[in-house]
């Protein structure tokens, strides 16, 4: 009688296991394929999320700005076709105290200093959206009249130039200005406030309007500040609410990263 072969207990074990590792990499591959379109779905969102986040941070927090002008030489470097300065500027501080004399604040620009501001925004629509983008990360300079010079006087004080060295006077006491460095010349006995010619330091005096600030760039031979705006209905002063914030540090270039200073110029 003829018997039938059973297969072997290897050749089963065999056949076990290679069905067992396409089943593992059958499971693997659907993973890593759900993983995928997983990560790729989720990544708009991701992208949202960050520019939202960013947008509220520097909407009402802190931002950074590029000095785009030599207005504020020496203290922050700035000037066309060169690497500007890129400063952080907090808009906190100033909710729980008003500016004080010596600091150095981006506001923006009254309609009465905004004569000659053109918008350098691109008209194509693609290039204009990346570059608001580059302006919340200071690599484009914002879209806006925003400025940023050095509290010089505040509402009620009186502010002129210059007394016998050439100081400006607040309330009749000189002004420690360290940070001066670059001014138009002053010669006693020769080229003053009294003097047939006058020096280009001299104005004033201005009585600040309460509520507002007179302002000076660091650079005074070259700062179109509250001196060449004294003519305006508020006497080339700026309101406090259109302070934006607090210049605190510059983090670019890092050659000159760094605290910016705000002394005590009154000496109060």
């Amino acid at each position: 009688m003829s018997s039938v072969s059973q297969p072997s207990d290897s050749h089963s074990s065999e056949n076990g296991r290679d069905a067992a590792d396409e089943a593992v990499e059958r499971f693997a591959k659907t993973g890593k394929e759900k993983k995928e379109r997983s990560f790729w779905r989720e990544l708009p969102i991701l992208i949202l999320v960050a520019l939202v986040l960013s947008f509220l941070l520097q909407t009402f927090i802190a931002r950074v700005y590029l000095i785009p002008s030599a207005s504020m030489e020496p203290t922050l470097h700035g000037c066309p076709g060169c690497t500007g300065d890129r400063i952080v500027v907090e808009k906190i501080g100033y909710r729980f105290g008003d500016p004080q004399p010596g600091d150095v604040i981006v506001f923006r620009g009254p309609d009465s200093w905004s004569e000659g501001y053109v918008s350098t925004r691109s008209d194509n629509p693609v290039v204009r959206g990346l570059q608001e983008v580059g302006s919340w990360v200071g690599v484009v300079p914002p879209d806006e009249n925003d400025l940023v010079k050095r509290v010089i006087a505040t509402g009620g004080q009186t502010v002129e130039c210059c007394d016998e060295q050439g100081r400006i006077l607040v309330d009749g006491k000189p002004l420690d200005e360290p940070y001066v460095t670059m001014d138009f010349p002053f010669v006693p006995g020769e080229l003053t406030c009294e003097t047939e010619r006058k020096s280009g330091r001299c104005f004033g005096p201005v009585t600040v309007p309460e509520g507002n600030l007179w302002m000076m760039g660091d650079n005074r031979s070259n700062s179109a500040d509250s001196r060449y705006h004294v003519g305006d209905e508020r006497q080339g002063t700026i309101p406090e609410e259109n302070v934006i914030g607090k210049a605190q540090f510059i983090v670019l270039p890092p050659g000159r990263m760094g605290g910016i200073s705000s002394p005590d110029i009154q000496g109060d």
